[in-house]
């Protein structure tokens, strides 16, 4: 299928990942327990780090494959990745934030491109603020700009909306309903709240111990759980 297909396996201090999945054009959560391989597995697409055997492929392009001897470095994968922290640079403005995000476009390209990410995020005005300057809000608009700027074919984000208070993570949800609308790729999600996964996912990827405990829309996870403990994260709805 076209889209983005995985099959990771890692051993990492004394915890395991196995996990296959395959999603289409759609925004797929990853969900489950603290410590089961979401963020690990979204550090591993982005080529941070290396799988010990598997493969990475998104559309026709393989950026990963151990048996093929296919590693590309993070520079080539065009992936957009948004972290927990969202790692804006404070020395930064939001425009050289922004700009950071794109070391391989022609210098007027990228400035163009950069023109172009402050007004569709709403941005204009603070292209000469520093992190410190601007809201809480204004920083995950800025986050997102930085890793959409190269225009990539997929996005990756890890837990972007954790540390916001509930209002703003509400305001945020709907932005991210923008973002899929202007840019319409493969995103996959890793978050700890079950109403957050309810209200933006179309396909729920449910992890357990290193492993995909069971794949399916909400509906289906909330209605068909595929095991006790996949019945105990839709019953919590916050882990």
């Amino acid at each position: 299928m076209m889209g983005l297909s995985v099959s990771l396996k890692k051993k990492v201090k004394g915890f395991t990942l196995d996990a296959a999945w395959e999603i289409g054009d759609e925004l797929a959560v990853l969900f489950g327990y603290s410590g089961s391989g979401k963020s690990l597995t979204l550090q591993m697409i982005a080529g941070l780090i290396r799988p010990d055997d598997g493969m990475i492929r998104l559309d026709s392009k393989t950026y990963f494959d151990n048996s093929a001897g296919i590693d590309d470095p993070p520079q080539l994968r065009a992936f957009g990745y948004v972290f927990q922290d969202l790692a804006l640079f404070p020395h930064m403005t939001v425009f050289r934030n922004i700009i950071f995000g794109a070391p391989e476009i022609p210098k007027d390209e990228k400035v163009s491109r950069a023109k172009e990410m402050i007004e569709a995020f709403k941005l204009t005005g603070l292209e000469d603020r520093y992190p410190s300057e601007i809201s809480g809000g204004q920083k995950q608009r800025a986050a997102f700009a930085r890793a959409l700027i190269r225009q990539p074919d997929a996005l990756l984000l890890d837990e972007p909306f954790s540390a916001l208070d509930h209002p703003l993570r509400l305001e945020m949800r709907g932005f991210l309903q923008e973002v899929r609308k202007r840019f319409a790729i493969p995103v996959i999600l890793v978050t700890h709240d079950f109403d957050e996964a309810s209200f933006l996912a179309d396909k729920i990827i449910v992890y357990s111990h290193g492993k995909v405990a069971q794949v399916g829309s909400l509906k289906e996870v909330m209605n068909q759980p595929s095991s006790a403990e996949v019945q105990m994260l839709a019953d919590t709805k916050k882990v």
